[in-house]
């Protein structure tokens, strides 16, 4: 049964005539979709990850990606890409977003430092899902049409290798240690393991059920296979390439699974009867059952596990789920028919140290005082922001090319810092301005940075200077 049918089926009849027509054109991607399809391509570019874990969701209607701050709420833009956006995969470091856009036979980039699409590209005839290496070297994209998993450079965007595989592969999922690509071939009930040293298929699971998406658990032992026709998710030992059981999911047309950071929980999507199945790993039982919105198909969870996100078709929404307590806690409103999300991860920690130099400008009329601040990153994540403040004791001023000097305080900030790298800021502290002969000290101070900066021990520096007069100056 195709997915519009079986929501017809379920759900009542699709409200909106655009719903339908997408939704058939991404069920075309689980069925055996044939012909060549052809766009432009455009050049390439990398920014910084986010500050927070963004979710980005394609919608499938507006040909578009709404970009969601999962610490916020806030939806921080809504991003073109090419027609019939189907599914999306963050690459490890979360400085892009690949889309595939199976109507028109493409792949869209995202640079996710700046909301952008940079490059759309040809990629094969019918690309659906895609799944990249822990290293972030290769992306393994489905398709079907082409009866093959197709090999992504994301450094160059091209596809490096083309690897066949029968019965209409379209779901792909990629082990933490980036050895073993999964592929379910969803017209002969399989799932295929491909060896990523050679690229070669090395292996052919049966898994009854008509299977769809697969997750891997963290440890890389268990798969974890959802089956629409028969309602369960099939466990599979990835020692033996066995299935090992299979858990009723209580719900009817599983599609997504998403398996939990520290591997203790898997979520199952029940397209039709609307909720999420909650499995408990170690029993193999299904703990507790969360009503979403009308037809959710995708699910991902944040870096921290502590919430799930479910994108409901038919709703235009996220429901939000709070995984201590097995509830949704807010909806958040997408764009037209959401088919698939991603969810970046925390940036790596940015270690900001500052470093402070004083010096002495005698002269007769107009002595001064010259401060050099400077700001080094020592990594291991890109700062995306830096802010360093240094307050004035009365009755100082100062003057800065690079800072604001209000409210008796210096404020200084830095932006897009690279690890190894660091950057100057310059103020000035007029001798007519100090108390002669009393000593002065500023302290300059990180006083906030993103991302996360985990050593407090180098975040300030200050300098003590005495004006005797304006010719005679010390600082140490």
């Amino acid at each position: 049964m195709s997915m519009d049918a079986t929501i017809r089926r379920g759900s009542g009849r699709l409200r909106r005539g655009g719903l339908r027509r997408r939704l058939t054109t991404w069920a075309a991607a689980t069925a055996l979709a044939a012909g060549t399809l052809t766009a432009a391509a455009a050049g390439s570019a990398q920014g910084a990850a986010p500050e927070h874990p963004t979710a980005y969701v394609t919608n499938s209607d507006d040909g578009s990606v709404s970009a969601i701050d999962t610490v916020t709420g806030a939806t921080v833009a809504t991003i073109p890409v090419g027609d019939g956006p189907t599914h999306a995969a963050t690459t490890p470091d979360g400085s892009r977003v690949y889309v595939s856009n199976s109507a028109t036979g493409t792949l869209t980039a995202i640079d996710t430092g700046t909301n952008t699409a940079t490059a759309t590209f040809p990629f094969g005839r019918f690309p659906s899902q895609i799944a990249f290496t822990p290293d972030g070297t290769r992306g393994y994209v489905a398709d079907g049409s082409a009866q093959a998993v197709n090999v992504l450079d994301p450094a160059t965007n091209a596809l490096t290798a083309s690897i066949p595989v029968a019965g209409n592969p379209v779901y792909v999922a990629v082990n933490g240690a980036g050895t073993r690509v999964y592929v379910t071939r969803t017209a002969d009930s399989r799932v295929d393991v491909i060896d990523t040293a050679t690229d070669t298929v090395t292996a052919s699971i049966p898994v009854a059920g008509d299977p769809r998406r697969i997750a891997v658990n963290p440890a890389g032992t268990r798969l974890y296979v959802t089956g629409n026709s028969s309602n369960t998710v099939a466990v599979v030992d990835t020692a033996t390439n066995t299935v090992v059981t299979a858990i009723a999911t209580g719900g009817f047309y599983p599609q997504a699974v998403a398996v939990s950071p520290n591997g203790t929980h898997a979520y199952v999507v029940n397209v039709v009867s609307a909720n999420v199945s909650v499995i408990d790993t170690a029993t193999n039982a299904v703990v507790a059952v969360v009503p979403v919105g009308s037809a959710p198909v995708d699910a991902a969870l944040t870096p921290d596990g502590k919430h799930l996100y479910v994108a409901n078709y038919r709703d235009d929404n996220l429901s939000v789920i709070d995984t201590a307590n097995n509830a949704v806690t807010g909806t958040i409103a997408t764009g037209h028919a959401p088919v698939s999300l991603t969810v970046t991860p925390v940036p790596p920690a940015a270690d900001l140290a500052v470093t402070l130099t004083a010096t002495p400008v005698p002269g007769l009329l107009n002595g001064r005082i010259d401060y050099t601040l400077t700001v080094t990153n020592n990594g291991p994540g890109t700062a995306i922001s830096g802010t360093v403040t240094a307050p004035l004791t009365a009755p100082m001023s100062a003057t800065s090319p690079h800072c604001t000097v209000a409210a008796g305080t210096v404020t200084c900030a830095v932006a897009n810092l690279a690890p190894g790298a660091s950057t100057t800021r310059r103020f000035t502290v007029p001798i007519a301005t100090l108390s002669l002969g009393r000593a002065h000290t500023i302290t300059a101070t990180r006083t906030a940075s993103s991302p996360n900066d985990p050593n407090a021990a180098n975040d300030r520096a200050a300098r003590t200077c005495t004006a005797l007069t304006s010719l005679l100056i010390n600082c140490s």
